[in-house]
C-alpha cells in the first residue's frame, strides 16, 4: 500500500494546560495488515477528558499513561478497509481505541461491531458509547436513584452528564444540573427536561444547591471535583450517594489535586462515596446498549454531539474540553463514511 497515515504522537508530558508542542505530528506509509489483523480507516474520533489524565506519568493512574512517541490514545469509530481476520470483512464498521490517527490496525481484541443504520456514528461515541455507559451503569448502578430522589449532576451539559440527568428522570428523580453560561442551562432545562440548573459562571452553587434541594441531595453524580464537588457535599440529605466519576476541574493544575474539604458530612449524613470505572461494566455493554437505544427510538433520551472536521484541528479541538467551548459530545471527524 502507499496510502500515507498522518497521526498524532505525545511529544511531551504536559505541564498545566496541554500546549502544541506537546504533540508531534507524524505519518508511516501503510502496510497490508498481519496475519489476525485488521486495517481500519478512521471515521471520527471521541475527545474526552480522560485523555488529559493518560498523558501524565502518574502510578494512580486506571490505565497505564501513553507513552512519550507513541499514538495519542483516544476512542474512535471507522471502517474495516482490508482483513486478514476471519471475524471482520471489508466494509464493517468498528469502534475502539484507535488513537488519534486517519488508519489503525488491531488484532480484533478490542474492536466492536456497529450499525450505522441503526444509529449515526457519532452516537456511538457518546450516548451509545463510553460515555454512556459511564452515566448509565454510574447512576444506576453506584447512584441507585429512587423516584421522588433528588439527583445533582455537575458538568450536566457534557456527554456524561446530559446522559445521567435524564435517566435520572427516566427513573421519576427531581434533577438538578450544573453547567457553564446561560445557553447551556436552558438546554438542561427547556429540552432536556432537568428540573432546574445552576450556572456555576454566574451563581453561587452553594447558595443554589440550597435553593433547589431544600430536603438535600439524595444522588450527587461529579464529573468536575474542587469547589463544586465541595458544595455538593455539604447540602447531602440522610443516606446519599456520591458517584464520583470525573474531575476536569483539576486535570490541568500544576498544584496538587483539591480534595473535599467537607468529606465529614459523609459521615453526619451517613453517605457513601464511591468511585465508577465504566470499564468494571463492559460485560454488560450489550445490555445497557438495548436499553439506552430503546429510550433514544421512543425519544426519552436525546443526543447532542459537537462534532468538529478536520484531522488537523486535533490540538486545539481538544482544549475545548477545558475550555467549555463544547456543547455536548466534542467529536473530531475526519472522513465521511
Amino acid at each position: 500500500m502507499s496510502t500515507v497515515n498522518h497521526q498524532f504522537r505525545l511529544a511531551a508530558r504536559p505541564v498545566g494546560t496541554v500546549k502544541a508542542s506537546d504533540w508531534n505530528f507524524t505519518e508511516e506509509t501503510l502496510r497490508d495488515p498481519a496475519e489476525g489483523e485488521v486495517l481500519i480507516k478512521i471515521l471520527q474520533i471521541s475527545l474526552d477528558p480522560a485523555m488529559r489524565g493518560w498523558m501524565n506519568e502518574s502510578k494512580a493512574s486506571y490505565i497505564p499513561p501513553v507513552g512519550l512517541g507513541d499514538v495519542m490514545r483516544a476512542l474512535a469509530v471507522g471502517r474495516v478497509i482490508a482483513s486478514n481476520n476471519p471475524k471482520f470483512a471489508v466494509g464493517d464498521h468498528v469502534n475502539g481505541l484507535l488513537g488519534v490517527q486517519e488508519y489503525a490496525y488491531s488484532n480484533g481484541q478490542s474492536l466492536t461491531k456497529i450499525d450505522p443504520k441503526l444509529a449515526p456514528l457519532s452516537v456511538y461515541l457518546s450516548s451509545l458509547g463510553m460515555p454512556g455507559l459511564t452515566g448509565y451503569f454510574g447512576l444506576l448502578e453506584v447512584g441507585q436513584p429512587q423516584a421522588g430522589d433528588t439527583v445533582v449532576v455537575s458538568g450536566a451539559a457534557g456527554a456524561v452528564g446530559t446522559v445521567v440527568g435524564q435517566i435520572a428522570k427516566i427513573k421519576g428523580a427531581r434533577v438538578v444540573g450544573i453547567a457553564g453560561g446561560a445557553d447551556k442551562c436552558r438546554y438542561l432545562t427547556e429540552e432536556l427536561g432537568f428540573d432546574a440548573a445552576i450556572d456555576y459562571k454566574s451563581d453561587n452553587v452553594k447558595a443554589a444547591l440550597l435553593q433547589h434541594c431544600p430536603d438535600g441531595i439524595n444522588v450527587y453524580f461529579d464529573n468536575v471535583g474542587g469547589d463544586i464537588l465541595d458544595a455538593a457535599l455539604a447540602q447531602l440529605a440522610h443516606g446519599a450517594r456520591v458517584v464520583i466519576c470525573g474531575a476536569i476541574s483539576q486535570y490541568n493544575n500544576t498544584t496538587p489535586i483539591k480534595g473535599p474539604a467537607n468529606y465529614l458530612n459523609l459521615m453526619v449524613k451517613r453517605a457513601t462515596m464511591k468511585g465508577v470505572m465504566v470499564s468494571d461494566f463492559y460485560p454488560r455493554a450489550a445490555e445497557a446498549g438495548m436499553v439506552m437505544a430503546g429510550w433514544i427510538a421512543s425519544g426519552k433520551l436525546k443526543t447532542r454531539e459537537d462534532i468538529v472536521e478536520g484531522f488537523n484541528k486535533f490540538p486545539e479541538t481538544f482544549q475545548m474540553l477545558f475550555t467549555g467551548e463544547n456543547n455536548g459530545k466534542l467529536i473530531l471527524k475526519i472522513a465521511e463514511a
